[in-house]
């Protein structure tokens, strides 16, 4: 299959399916707001290295978590008992961001979140589109998540902990948080052990545009959550 080109003078992107086997999809354009949020609805995203152009893939088949399918392990459940943790939402988005760059990830020699990528998500944050999750332990932020919320779709980004277990806590608190708000979905985009150990799983490319089609009739709703701290 092609790999197309993006103008930057303009937001179309080609049909999601068009992606190749191993979920490429179109090369180029810029990390506008307007463009992200515009490859989000149509479940697209970008995913590059360092000094690399700008990748967007829509992989088949899609890890997504169901709210209502959250596993919490048994070894989890003291953390919530004994409050080990304090959450907040949308306290601070670009520090997350750049925790969740510096993160070490076996395998990875470097990060995909560029400073191109922090400046075009905190302007998405500051629109009220794109979303953090910080997880304190006395005061000191050890661990969060970012991603992108879409009518009632959460689109996860990337996460970070700094002691065992914060970023798993902040996950959990996110998607109970979710369900309680009517979301539907949760786009982990691509596997790993870790979120399937919270009840992740595949579902086909078709099944999940098929969800954004669906969301696409629900109201944008951005803004701030920063409430949302205060109901845990």
């Amino acid at each position: 299959m092609p790999i197309f080109w993006l103008s930057e003078h303009n937001l179309v992107f080609p049909n999601p399916e068009l992606a190749d086997p191993q979920g490429v999809l179109a090369i180029g354009g810029d990390l506008s707001p307007q463009r992200l949020l515009k490859a989000y609805s149509m479940g697209i995203f970008p995913w590059f290295g360092p000094g690399e152009p700008i990748l967007w893939w829509s992989p088949d088949p899609r890890f997504v978590l169901f709210p209502d399918e959250l596993k919490v392990a048994r070894s989890m459940r003291p953390y919530f008992n004994q409050r080990k943790f304090d959450v907040t939402f949308d306290g601070q988005f670009e520090t997350v961001m750049r925790k969740c760059a510096a993160q070490y990830r076996p395998g990875q020699g470097g990060t995909w979140i560029t400073k191109g990528m922090v400046k075009g998500y905190t302007r998405l944050h500051e629109m009220g589109y794109a979303h953090s999750v910080e997880v304190m332990q006395d005061g000191q932020l050890v661990g969060g998540l970012y991603g992108i919320a879409l009518g009632r779709i959460f689109f996860g980004e990337s996460m970070f902990s700094e002691v065992n277990n914060a970023s798993k806590f902040g996950f959990i608190t996110l998607v109970r948080q979710l369900e309680k708000k009517g979301f539907w979905l949760v786009d982990c985009q691509q596997e790993t052990r870790h979120l399937a150990s919270l009840g992740a799983r595949s579902i086909a490319r078709e099944q999940f545009l098929g969800l954004l089609e669906k969301n696409g009739a629900e109201p944008m709703a951005p803004g701030s959550w920063s409430d949302w701290g205060e109901e845990n």
